[in-house]
């Protein structure tokens, strides 16, 4: 069995499609100036036509393969987070698997919207840690433009779509430190999409519905509380933490976690002026343009921290 597991690969992928607040400016009322005082967000990517959370998921999942040097056919275990599956099933990772020419191992989705990526990465960590798996493919990935209705303005400005994808591989020394998950669906109605499919109608409202400042103290609060969990589990201070890389909703949400966090910003990777919200994908697609751009290196500790609809959250303390 090995002792733990460890992130030997990782990839992004981004929809060629970019939606500027300018551009939402001519679909809804609202301005630029509007939409970045309250959420630091510039743009976001929105996916073709054509394209599938599948799709999006494949393109990223092959970028992680090819970083982590090995083949789709070393992979034993897909998991992927997503709010926004291809269909009502088979799962979005059976799927992916097909897509990858995978015919070995286990392939599930997991549910648990912008915190999805770190539930996602927990489970893999077990898989690896007891032996079930060698070499997981954890992917985030998400359309969910498609559950946005485009004329409410406090929701649409805030999504956008994509996918980021990790190999996790076992190892002797730490890769995932420890990780921990929390749920209370008590706040179900602060933020969610009450509708359902029945006899092939939807049901309802298909469409985000949130409250807005309920979601900004609740997300700021928890936060900061799961990553200092995280913290005190491996005996450990903020400033022993090279980056904070936290799900991508709102820069004012950031900000404020790394303010209770004592932690700079410039110790923050911060992708939501270009992405927006990508919920499961935001946290994997903040990791992988740190690696790329050179700022998140081998050795360095690193605090994932996300909250979502549930409402959900967690964080995973991790060594590169």
């Amino acid at each position: 069995m090995n002792k733990y597991s460890k992130i030997i690969g990782v990839g992004s992928y981004l929809p060629e499609t970019i939606l500027s607040n300018s551009d939402l400016e001519k679909r809804v009322d609202t301005s630029d100036e509007w939409i970045r005082t309250r959420t630091g967000i510039q743009s976001r990517h929105i996916h073709g036509s054509h394209e599938t959370t599948s799709d999006l998921a494949f393109h990223a999942a092959k970028k992680a393969l090819q970083h982590a040097e090995i083949s789709a056919n070393d992979i034993d275990l897909i998991i992927v987070a997503t709010t926004t599956p291809d269909m009502v099933f088979p799962s979005t990772a059976c799927l992916l698997q097909h897509k990858l020419g995978v015919t070995q191992g286990a392939a599930f989705d997991i549910q648990a919207v912008c915190t999805g990526f770190v539930y996602a990465i927990s489970i893999a960590d077990q898989f690896i840690k007891n032996g079930q798996a060698k070499n997981a493919l954890v992917v985030g990935a998400e359309t969910f433009t498609n559950l946005l209705n485009w004329q409410d303005r406090n929701t649409c400005v805030l999504f956008g779509d994509g996918a980021g994808a990790v190999v996790l591989s076992g190892s002797a020394e730490p890769g995932i430190y420890s990780t921990h998950l929390h749920s209370d669906g008590k706040y179900a109605s602060m933020l969610c999409v009450p509708g359902q499919v029945m006899n092939g109608t939807a049901i309802g409202n298909p469409t985000v519905i949130m409250d807005g400042g309920a979601v900004f103290k609740f997300a700021v609060k928890v936060l900061a509380q799961v990553s200092q969990e995280a913290l005190l589990a491996n005996n450990m201070t903020i400033d022993q933490i090279d980056w904070l890389i936290p799900h991508q909703a709102n820069i004012r949400i950031i900000e404020a976690t790394a303010e209770k966090l004592k932690l700079p910003m410039s110790k923050v990777i911060v992708t939501v002026p270009q992405h927006g919200n990508t919920s499961a994908a935001s946290i994997p697609l903040a990791l992988d343009e740190g690696i790329r751009t050179g700022k998140v290196q081998k050795g360095q500790t690193c605090l994932l921290v996300g909250v979502g609809g549930g409402f959900t959250w967690g964080s995973a303390l991790i060594r590169l």
